[in-house]
């Protein structure tokens, strides 16, 4: 089942086309993971698509309807989860709190007295931290783990609001290798479980070639190649846009 569709996505900025009409879609199951040099427009596509930027022309839809134009709360609230390059998690609040705070803003009960906030949703908050394997670090302040286990608790608060579109944001950058190994793992697990519609962006090609199901690479604001991995992998326009003399800097951001 088709999830995410993306059409003729363009966002232009003093003239210079950041993404210059991008189509792809993505179905339910899939992890697409959307690649490309710094300056290929990536970032701006990204964030139009969980609503922080608004595109100039194109449509992107969930499930047939519309996205484009929504505030990112809404967006969330229509089963859109994410994740950010930087962790996005409340330092000064165990592990457990963060997810709750999650639910409970899902669930319509941010005027909750903090007493009782303290209490709702726990059994739900400690499922998501089991399915992340974090379970043990419920009562730790977010202030004391390690990075790894931050992107983690990240995780668990993106699925609080059981998303049908998962997107993660260089979801392994500063993760010594090892961890990223079994987060994405751990991700992809998650994605062919629940059936989730997943898209990321990643500068660790290895982390890329080995869970993603299709790539999508951009360059200068243009979807170049679209396949699965071992094709992307062999083809010579994406090997000159990584490793070749081609000029692929300098575009937008």
């Amino acid at each position: 089942m088709t999830v995410l569709v993306v059409r003729d996505l363009a966002k232009s900025y003093g003239g210079v086309a950041a993404v210059g009409g991008v189509d792809f879609a993505v179905a339910a199951g899939e992890m697409i993971a959307l690649i490309g040099p710094n300056g290929a427009g990536k970032s701006t596509c990204f964030n139009m698509l969980s609503g922080q930027i608004r595109p100039d022309r194109g449509s992107i839809t969930l499930f047939g309807a519309s996205l484009v134009g929504l505030a990112p709360r809404r967006i969330w609230r229509l089963g859109v989860g994410r994740t950010f390059q930087i962790t996005a998690t409340f330092s000064s609040m165990t592990v457990l709190e963060n997810v709750q705070m999650v639910l409970i803003s899902y669930h319509h009960r941010l005027r909750a007295l903090i007493p009782t906030a303290r209490s709702l949703y726990r059994d739900d908050a400690m499922a998501l931290l089991t399915l992340v394997g974090i379970q043990d670090l419920s009562d730790r302040s977010c202030s004391t783990l390690a990075y790894g286990d931050l992107k983690r608790v990240e995780l668990a608060m993106a699925l609080a609001n059981d998303p049908k579109l998962l997107l993660m944001d260089e979801p392994t950058a500063g993760m010594a290798a090892k961890e990223r190994i079994e987060l994405m793992a751990l991700t992809a697990r998650i994605v062919a479980e629940r059936k989730l519609a997943a898209l990321f962006t990643e500068h660790d090609m290895d982390v890329v070639f080995t869970h993603a199901t299709r790539i999508v690479v951009m360059n200068r604001g243009k979807l170049v190649v679209e396949g699965d991995p071992r094709s992307v992998r062999e083809n010579a326009q994406v090997q000159e846009i990584y490793l070749g003399t081609g000029a692929v800097y300098g575009a937008a951001p």
